[in-house]
């Protein structure tokens, strides 16, 4: 079939991924927006004293099941289905979109404001951790490329070794002796010897090292998915955070599973990660498209159906591609609005205990709500925070040479 040799490429997938995402978001928006008012599925606003506010009431929510179709269809359609990356992203996905869905169920047809109990998602949240951080730990398909006297001098379990060639600087051509481990390694952004093996905190050993790793790995989608689901506060906000995140982790994908470009830039080459850049692409597509019908004034909100996911997505992907060190600067939105809100809440309670009255830090958190609260319009802040985490993508990216 002529033209069919495409598909043998990331790059054109890549491209395909976004703009079948953006299409079907396009085209199933619209129709589930009108099911979810029909249905009176729609939002309940408590009141704040945010400008604004009330208009908001009874907007459709449960959008981030649009976004969920967005990133799922097109990845079902065009990636390789037997790859273990791909396979954690859906598992990911679907697994968190379902606790949010559940959270988004009992806040509009049980009417409480409250949704799911906390402790219900946290244990959802571990669930996933489990997940994914025994999959590094035990499938025979996650495995990293270091060089062979790094893998020897730490002791790496080294799986297999062989001699390549590498393009450095142009046409210059120098045999390198690699070797393939399974190790859990990532990236350390800004040190020269960027790399960290989780065995260092055990003593090198590795058959303790799931003491460590496990918690950490559950901490950081915990953490991610939390984060982003604070950030849905402002029409438009998330979503457009979220591409600027998808997009940034798209292009280290890339680079990290192109054995040229990594031994270029000296960072892991991970095998087998190519496809996750497809996935990143069509998530990437699904929150522009969804920006459609989110940016202000909002025809529909994701809901926990899609904040939640959204995060877990996140927190998911960057793990996969050793990049889970880089998250306080790339998702610098999320974490700055959960310190927001641990800070407010720890001074009104230090404070209470102290004085007999609680005090506040801001005039409302998360932070997007105290700039709401100082007059600021929303689409202000939706935009210097869209700049900010524009910023925030370039820094993540230049940490790849910059030690």
């Amino acid at each position: 079939m002529p033209g069919a040799g495409l598909f043998q490429f990331i790059s054109f997938r890549a491209g395909l991924g976004v703009l079948l995402s953006l299409g079907f978001v396009l085209f199933l928006g619209n129709p589930i927006i009108n099911w979810l008012r029909r249905n009176q599925i729609g939002e309940t606003v408590r009141e704040l004293g945010l400008e604004g506010q009330k208009i908001k009431e009874g907007t459709p929510t449960m959008g981030g099941l649009i976004i969920i179709a967005g990133i799922l269809i097109p990845t079902l359609l065009i990636s390789k289905l037997d790859n273990v990356y791909i396979i954690l992203l859906i598992v990911a996905t679907v697994w968190m979109a379902i606790i949010g869905y559940i959270d988004d169920h009992i806040k509009v047809f049980k009417k409480n404001k409250d949704g799911l109990k906390g402790k219900f998602k946290i244990i959802g949240q571990v669930i996933l951790g489990l997940i994914v951080a025994l999959t590094f730990m035990f499938n025979s398909d996650v495995y990293i490329r270091v060089p062979s006297d790094m893998a020897k001098e730490n002791n790496y379990n080294i799986l297999s070794e062989l001699t390549v060639d590498v393009n450095v600087y142009g046409d210059k051509v120098v045999t390198k002796e690699v070797a393939y481990v399974d190790n859990l390694i990532t990236n350390v952004p800004f040190l020269k010897d960027n790399k960290l093996n989780y065995e260092w905190f055990v003593g090198g050993n590795q058959k303790w090292v799931f003491l460590i790793y496990i918690p950490i790995i559950i901490f950081i989608i915990s953490s991610v998915s939390n984060g982003a689901n604070l950030t849905d506060g402002l029409d438009g906000l998330l979503a457009g955070v979220s591409a600027i995140i998808g997009a940034t982790l798209g292009l280290l994908a890339y680079v990290s599973g192109n054995s040229v470009t990594a031994d270029y830039l000296d960072i892991l080459f991970i095998p087998n990660l190519g496809e996750t850049v497809i996935f990143a692409s069509c998530f990437f597509g699904s929150c522009i498209g969804f920006l459609w019908y989110n940016s202000y004034p909002a025809k529909v909100f994701m809901g926990d159906t899609g904040s939640l996911a959204i995060g877990s997505i996140i927190a998911v992907l960057a793990i996969i591609l050793r990049k889970e060190l880089l998250i306080p600067i790339l998702c610098g939105i999320f974490f700055v609005e959960t310190l927001s809100v641990v800070m407010q809440v720890s001074y009104f309670k230090y404070t209470k205990k102290k004085y007999g009255e609680g005090r506040r830090i801001f005039l409302m958190s998360p932070l997007h709500h105290h700039y709401q609260k100082k007059g600021l319009h929303e689409v202000t802040i939706v935009t210097r925070f869209w700049i900010i985490a524009i910023f925030l993508a370039i820094i993540a990216i230049i940490t790849l040479k910059i030690r």
